[in-house]
């Protein structure tokens, strides 16, 4: 068994931090204030909003800056990411497709296409194929096997899916959420033992990434092993103290 040590005062650190950028957030509004024109002042107004999920807030920021420049793809871009963030999919499309007329960036083109595969449009095939065609980065090579696999996932091609997984996985071996979508359709199977040696396997990749340890967590809980399942969670919450369903499980566990 593995027990992880979890610092007492995270809430109070989560406190202290929530402090210092609510007090920043009112330095730049008073700036701002002053220098209403200001596009720096505004853009660090909009990141520290992002950062402290005030996603709608930090939209609203936006559209000031997009009002004076239409024509700036990556203010489209960052407004699709926040609207994505903020789980209004449908909004966040229409952005991205806006930021695309202007600049046809592989990048804003992989994030529709992502999109698109989680809601089963087999329109993120072809973005990908687009891609491949077009550039031959390895990196966007791996994106678009993740993408295309996410896609057949989601349509419960479950075969296909893992054989994409693993070439994306081939092509980019730190590819580390291609493993935990691997991961997923042997947890959704009931193939606890499988999945939990994939999410494992995540764990050598990147030691420091939180869902990892969040998925050991649940299959561990899934397998009625209550002791490793706590010790997984408090791992994922060192890691990330705003994963609420980490917090929730210790509540229900402990």
């Amino acid at each position: 068994m593995i027990v992880f040590c979890i610092a007492c005062n995270s809430s109070t650190n989560n406190n202290t931090e929530n402090k210092k950028n609510t007090d920043f957030l009112e330095q730049l509004k008073e700036q701002i204030a002053q220098n209403p024109d200001s596009i720096e002042l505004r853009q660090a107004f909009i990141y520290t909003l992002d950062s402290m999920a005030m996603y709608q807030e930090a939209i609203h920021e936006l559209d000031v800056i997009i009002k004076n420049d239409s024509l700036n793809a990556g203010n489209w871009y960052y407004k699709a990411q926040l609207l994505e963030k903020a789980k209004d999919t449908a909004a966040a499309i229409v952005n991205y497709k806006r930021a695309i007329r202007i600049y046809r960036s592989p990048d804003i083109l992989l994030s529709l296409a992502n999109l698109y595969a989680e809601a089963k449009n087999d329109t993120a095939l072809l973005i990908c194929i687009e891609i491949e065609d077009t550039y031959t980065d390895k990196k966007y090579s791996a994106d678009c096997l993740f993408i295309s696999g996410v896609y057949f996932a989601r349509i419960g091609n479950t075969d296909k899916a893992i054989k994409l997984f693993d070439l994306c996985i081939n092509t980019s071996y730190s590819y580390i959420v291609a493993y935990l979508e691997k991961g997923f359709i042997y947890y959704d199977k009931k193939d606890y033992k499988k999945a939990l040696a994939i999410f494992e396997l995540a764990t050598k990749v990147n030691n420091t990434y939180a869902d990892a340890y969040y998925w050991q967590a649940k299959t561990y809980e899934a397998l009625n092993d209550k002791t490793n399942a706590i010790a997984y969670y408090e791992k994922a919450l060192y890691l990330d103290k705003q994963l609420k369903e980490a917090q929730d499980a210790l509540k229900r566990l402990q």
